[in-house]
């Protein structure tokens, strides 16, 4: 759960970068160790307390570098009680205009605003009670890699709700406004399912590069923003 620290940092100060570790080989020669790239991350929240708990959570994190300012090649995390005409103005904000990616901490969504969110070109949502470092981590993982992460529940009404406009859709209209290749629509299917690349890859005996490769074509192609929004295109057009 997200809460202040007791004795909190500068809210904005850039993680220090952290000496290179070394251990030695067989042959007694220092030897650098090969870490993990961090996610560069810049915290946004409603109130400085949530502001506060999140930046500590992740600082501690090796996996994360806390930024000032978002970019093209940071993540931004955004934590909200609720969501507003301001938040969803934010969000738009650090997808489109700053070419970032964004996570969403956020206590409450109603039904009509999820698919504002996915449309915003948000594809990782973490609901504030579950919001563990852990959790934070794996969602802006996620994130950076452009791949979506929404909670099972999210998933289940983003289903329903794009089902229920694409049935509203077909009675005026009739067939699919663009073509998906069959390939992407098994690669979409299982992606909506929650899979993740590797899973995908081994069910559909590709490699991960395959899958990635055809995540990357079809968003290019049709101008989407992530995984969430291709999913919620292919349900809404009637592929899955």
């Amino acid at each position: 759960m997200l809460s202040a620290p007791r004795t909190p940092d500068h809210p904005t100060a850039r993680t220090p970068d952290r000496p290179t570790p070394r251990t030695q080989d067989r042959a007694g020669d220092s030897v650098a160790v090969r870490i993990p790239r961090r996610t560069p991350v810049v915290v946004q929240a409603c109130d400085p307390i949530s502001h506060e708990g999140a930046v500590s959570q992740l600082r501690a994190r090796p996996e994360i570098e806390i930024r000032e300012e978002s970019g093209v090649d940071t993540v931004a995390l955004l934590v909200e009680d609720a969501l507003d005409e301001a938040a969803l103005a934010r969000l738009r904000r650090i997808v489109r205009s700053e070419g970032g990616r964004a996570v969403l901490v956020v206590g409450t969504i109603r039904e009509n605003e999820l698919l504002d969110v996915i449309e915003c070109g948000v594809g990782a949502i973490v609901w504030r009670r579950e919001a563990t470092a852990h959790r934070l981590v794996a969602a802006v993982q996620a994130a950076a890699r452009g791949d979506g992460d929404l909670p099972a529940d999210l998933l289940g009404r983003l289903i329903s709700q794009v089902g229920t406009l694409h049935r509203g859709a077909a009675s005026r209209a009739g067939t699919p406004s663009l073509g998906l290749a069959p390939r992407e629509v098994d690669v979409l299917r299982l992606v909506a399912e929650g899979l993740d690349t590797g899973e995908i890859a081994s069910k559909l005996s590709y490699s991960e590069r395959t899958v990635k490769n055809v995540m990357h074509g079809l968003t290019t192609r049709l101008h989407l923003r992530n995984r969430a929004h291709a999913v919620a295109y292919a349900l809404r057009e009637g592929y899955i």
